[in-house]
């Protein structure tokens, strides 16, 4: 039981973009860097934006959000410009949104059914279609009641008496919590199944990085720059959203991990957050996380704060004890004296200053990375010539720095993380210098 927000085959849908501004205010940016926001959440639906515009509410009208003369002044704009989606900046109970979709004649779409349907566009991956379902059937299963009237017509009873029979709306409503639930136990899979890799990664003595950031803010920009990888980065608002890993090399060699993420944004459905925790569970367990900040956005501060209310939600706190470096990217678009403030004021909070387009600051990154990483002390490990066993488990699962051969020994120097060492201790004793 799933139903389109948005037809994905009618291109170029007239669009009117509403950010409502709350009587009791306490936004913590301004309306019109929200109303932009919301338009680029429109484009990258493929909307044609026709028009937006800020609506100050006096009181929030149970039925309709809107006051009356407002809702009869958009009826009216959305006539007159052949409106096909009016894209409310907000969330919208299920009544207000039929309401609102009586009385303009349109689609209506609320904050929360955009970023869906965005995700729903961008999920790639197996893993990340059943995230996205999963959250988008959480949202439709108080919506069934729309502007639907088959939703009354009943089904015959079962039984030999027959009797009242079931409601269309309660077979669909069976069936959509049917469909929830096969979702969660396939996603609880997908979870067992990523914590045996992450287990399996820790036995190689790998760090894990992990990119954390605002929507745009430049991470898999940063991600192909550090390790040469090809992930789609775009001026857009999710342009990507499944979890990718590559090899990053740190400072003389030494190898780590990277995994890019999916990006966050204000007002993250809290269904998304719950839907994609599998994912997220990839920064939870990061040994260092970069949060990479559009410095050159003059949101840029509003953004960090909703990026730490979605970590924190994920138990990753001020007080979670993390190794957390705040990336300021996007230097390049900068004005001299603006960069010459960024950097004074990232070396009083310990930020690093980068710019992913260009390089500039990724070595410091790197540099930074390695000293947040505790490294393994070398060992020597002494083995027969004719052992190629032991000194291929030595090279997967340790860092080799340096080999030295004579006829029918093989010193090897490496560096083990306990565990791997007293695991080659017991394969190998007495091979330990």
């Amino acid at each position: 039981m799933k139903t389109k927000l948005v037809d994905h085959r009618a291109p170029d849908l007239a669009a009117l973009v509403i950010h409502p501004v709350h009587p009791r205010g306490g936004a913590t940016r301004a309306p019109e860097t929200r109303l932009a926001e919301a338009v680029g959440l429109a484009a990258a639906l493929d909307l044609k934006v026709s028009e937006a515009m800020v609506a100050p509410l006096r009181t929030m009208a149970s039925a309709t959000l809107f006051g009356k003369g407002r809702v009869d002044d958009i009826a009216a704009l959305c006539k007159a410009q052949g409106i096909d989606v009016v894209v409310v900046d907000d969330a919208l109970t299920p009544i207000q949104q039929r309401n609102l979709e009586r009385a303009w004649k349109t689609k209506v779409l609320d904050r929360t059914g955009m970023i869906l349907e965005i995700f729903g566009r961008r999920a790639r991956t197996g893993e990340g279609r059943l995230q996205v379902e999963l959250a988008r059937l959480d949202y439709e299963r108080s919506r069934l009641v729309r502007t639907w009237t088959h939703l009354e017509r009943q089904r015959g009873g079962f039984g030999f008496l027959g009797g009242p029979g079931e409601t269309q709306i309660e077979a669909d409503r069976r069936l959509l919590m049917n469909r929830i639930v096969k979702l969660k136990a396939e996603l609880a899979e997908v979870r067992r199944t990523r914590g045996l890799q992450r287990r399996s990664r820790k036995r190689v003595p790998y760090p894990i990085v992990a990119l954390v950031g605002y929507t745009n803010a430049g991470k898999s920009t940063l991600f192909n720059h550090l390790t040469a990888a090809k992930v789609l980065a775009q001026d857009m608002l999710f342009a990507t959203l499944d979890p990718t890993l590559r090899r990053l090399a740190l400072p003389g060699g030494r190898p780590a991990i990277l995994s890019d993420t999916v990006g966050f944004i204000s007002d993250l459905p809290h269904g998304l957050v719950e839907a994609f925790r599998a994912t997220l569970d990839e920064v939870r367990e990061a040994d260092v996380i970069l949060h990479v900040r559009d410095i050159a956005d003059e949101d840029s501060d509003a953004q960090r704060q909703d990026v730490e209310i979605v970590l924190a939600q994920i138990g990753i706190g001020p007080d979670s004890q993390r190794k957390l470096i705040e990336v300021w990217n996007k230097s390049d678009l900068l004005t001299p004296d603006g960069l010459a403030d960024v950097d004074a004021r990232a070396s009083r909070v310990g930020a690093v200053v980068a710019s992913a387009i260009s390089g500039e600051g990724t070595s410091a990154l790197l540099t930074r990375i390695g000293a947040l990483v505790a490294e393994d002390p070398e060992r020597a490990f002494r083995l027969d010539a004719s052992d190629g066993e032991g000194l291929a488990w030595l090279y997967q699962h340790g860092r080799v720095t340096a080999r030295n051969e004579t006829e029918d020994l093989v010193t090897i120097v490496a560096r083990l993380d306990r565990q791997a060492l007293g695991r080659f201790e017991q394969l190998r004793p007495g091979a330990t210098g």
